[in-house]
């Protein structure tokens, strides 16, 4: 029986593909400047990482193991297009912030890792889930990056929320102060390496601060067995 709840616990907290698993680094840091790019290209990933799981799920009974990498990469590359047809149709702003960095979804190890590790050995629902949940960790870490970096650099939040939600986001823009020059070390991608290691630190104190509150399993002492040798 599928376990829902641990599934979403290692998406969201105890693997999670960017604090944990450490994957797909390269976009995770170079679009992560304002908050607006880290949730247009968190929410591309998740829907791609949903999309990718479940039909991956439907065809694994179907695909020799020889060429089922080479299959889940074209169901990959298939998905992105889309995604990336639908933003340049609908968020063409956000299409052209974000780049190269849309096509290379394709390369995102966190979504062929996925197909590989669960997606190939459960039923559609449950491969769904985890792309949800796996989705929703990465983007939860790209927004914290994003909203990071736009406050040190720019003292803004939402700037340009525009580009992924409309003309009527424009009001959603939070000024916390007037900055007369812009932080560069927070916009360029040392910065976010930093910050990004600032926050893989923070999650291991509160693994072990956690890990500290939980009782303590009380053991069985060992018996020590004595050997009996029989004299001739």
């Amino acid at each position: 029986m599928t376990n829902y709840r641990e599934i979403a616990w290692q998406g969201l907290w105890k693997n999670n593909p960017g604090l944990v698993q450490l994957l797909g680094l390269c976009p995770l840091l170079a679009v992560t400047a304002t908050i607006t790019n880290a949730l247009g290209l968190g929410i591309a990933t998740m829907l791609v990482l949903i999309g990718s799981n479940i039909l991956v799920s439907l065809v694994r009974d179907y695909v020799p193991k020889e060429i089922r990498i080479p299959v889940f990469v074209m169901i990959i590359a298939a998905l992105v297009t889309t995604v990336q047809l639908l933003i340049n149709a609908y968020a063409y702003g956000l299409y052209v912030s974000l780049g190269i960095f849309l096509p290379l979804i394709v390369t995102n190890c966190i979504i062929i890792g996925r197909a590989e590790a669960f997606a190939s050995r459960n039923n559609a629902f449950s491969a769904a889930f985890d792309g949800l949940m796996m989705g929703l960790g990465f983007t939860l870490v790209l927004t914290v990056l994003g909203a990071t970096r736009e406050i040190l650099s720019q003292g803004t939040l939402f700037e340009g929320a525009d580009l992924l939600l409309g003309p009527w986001a424009t009001s959603l823009t939070v000024h916390l102060w007037q900055v007369d020059t812009p932080f560069l070390l927070a916009m360029l991608p040392p910065g976010a390496f930093i910050i990004m290691g600032l926050l893989i630190a923070l999650k291991n104190v509160i693994d072990k601060k956690l890990k500290e509150r939980q009782p303590e399993v009380a053991t069985e002492p060992s018996v020590t067995r004595a050997r009996i040798t029989k004299v001739s």
